[in-house]
């Protein structure tokens, strides 16, 4: 596999996981996956799928098997990080290098590998329901440019919005975030085109 400059930096800046980072890195590039760098991370995929991630963080670094869950884990590794949300990521934490089992994380690569070739995946479910917020929907119902405009929007924008006000716990802010975003809506625009 060919070396990516970006997952170099990456492990330069971790002084504090250093060598763990170049440790975990090396097992990734003994197998087939293609080393990238994706939302600030190293990523490692096949055929332009995610197999796996590396993370360092204040506690530990680690493994993401973006399709952990359908790893054995005979060895009971991996857990899941955030458990009722995440339904096919599984992480594998190590808080010191002797941690690392070279030839036992190389297993559960190969495994995952192999699964992402026999496409095992966990398809995202996609809900055309939207819930819209009471600050929203009284908009939407008196105002008949402002309904057309944000019925306009793709569903993912109207998600986008919806959410946004819906996530403010006061309703003062839930107002204020609606005034906010009005313009937007009449002009077509979604909440975050900006950073896309």
């Amino acid at each position: 596999m060919e070396k990516n400059k970006s997952v170099e930096e990456f492990i330069a800046k971790n002084l504090q996981w250093q060598e763990e980072l170049k440790m975990l890195r090396s097992i990734m590039l003994d197998t087939e996956l293609e080393e990238t760098i994706k939302w600030g991370t190293p990523v490692y995929t096949i055929n332009n799928k995610n197999v796996i991630g590396l993370g360092a963080f204040k506690s530990y670094v680690g493994i993401w098997f973006y399709q952990g869950v359908f790893l054995e884990d005979k060895k009971k590794k991996l857990i899941n990080a955030q458990e009722g949300k995440t339904k096919g990521l599984r992480q594998w934490r190590f808080t010191n290098i002797i941690d690392i089992d070279r030839g036992l994380v190389l297993s559960y690569v190969k495994e995952a590998i192999n699964n992402q070739k026999a496409g095992k995946e966990i398809k995202k479910e996609k809900s055309t329901e939207i819930k819209i917020p009471t600050e929203l929907l009284n908009v939407l119902i008196n105002n008949e440019i402002f309904k057309k405009a944000f019925e306009g929007l793709t569903l993912f924008k109207q998600k986008e919005y919806a959410a946004y006000i819906s996530d403010a716990k006061r309703e003062t802010t839930r107002l204020s975030r609606l005034e906010k975003i009005k313009p937007m809506i009449l002009e077509g625009i979604g909440l975050n085109d900006k950073y896309r």
